[in-house]
């Protein structure tokens, strides 16, 4: 049977009064409030306090990327004491940030994901060996050659490797295609999960744009790496 979309609160399109909520999330992890919603939500625990205001870039290391719609589940955006939904443009850019599928909304994923995993490192691994490593790996950028499709690097700001070209990010999507230089680049993506994808992880991805994108990154951006505070919006949505 297929899921029904899910029926949220307004503010699941990430917008209350016109205003977007501060939950849009780059490559390098941070949040930012800007019209476009993504191809996925995920979880990285409760980001608001009672009142409802975000006042957190996440709570704990389970770090996960979920479907939009799921069973006709409803979600709320700010819900004090819950986990706070946030959105990616797709796959590349959650697992960048070092998210991984979530076992639940997207059950096969995840058990591709693991598996490749697995085949990476030789060894079994559950939900909670998976948190543990992304987390140890969050925010930490390295250099590497030969990467797989999916990956995320850091040149003139985020691209992503996806054939013989790099695609750079906006929140509308990639765009400004160049060709993939020889060499080793800036990896933004986890280890974990960079291995993932060369042992067949398949990641969602939007097509990429030889255009101008519709949104550019905000002003001030590249932005501070996973694990800073979260940038506050300076008004309340």
């Amino acid at each position: 049977m297929r899921p029904r979309r899910l029926r949220l609160p307004q503010r699941l399109t990430g917008h209350d009064g016109g205003v977007p909520l501060p939950n849009r999330v780059d490559p390098f992890g941070a949040l930012h409030a800007v019209p476009e919603r993504g191809s996925f939500t995920g979880n990285r625990g409760c980001l608001v306090d009672d009142a409802g205001r975000f006042v957190r870039h996440h709570r704990g290391n389970l770090w996960i990327i979920c479907r939009t719609e799921f069973r006709g589940r409803r979600v709320g955006l700010t819900r004090p004491r819950r986990w706070t939904p946030v959105f990616f443009l797709d796959d590349a850019v959650a697992l960048a940030a070092g998210h991984r599928p979530c076992g639940e909304c997207r059950h096969a994923d995840y058990l591709a994901y693991r598996e490749a995993v697995a085949a990476a490192i030789g060894a079994p691994q559950r939900a909670a060996d998976l948190n543990r490593r992304l987390a140890a790996e969050r925010g930490r950028t390295r250099t590497d050659t030969d990467l797989p499709d999916g990956a995320v690097v850091l040149t003139d700001g985020p691209r992503l490797v996806l054939g013989d070209r790099l695609y750079a990010f906006a929140f509308s999507g990639w765009h400004d295609p160049v060709a993939l230089p020889a060499g080793p680049l800036t990896v933004l993506t986890p280890p974990t999960t960079v291995a993932a994808l060369r042992h067949g992880y398949a990641p969602q991805l939007t097509t990429p744009s030889t255009g101008t994108p519709a949104c550019a990154p905000p002003a001030g951006w590249p932005a501070p790496r996973a694990g800073s505070p979260t940038r506050r919006s300076g008004r309340r949505p």
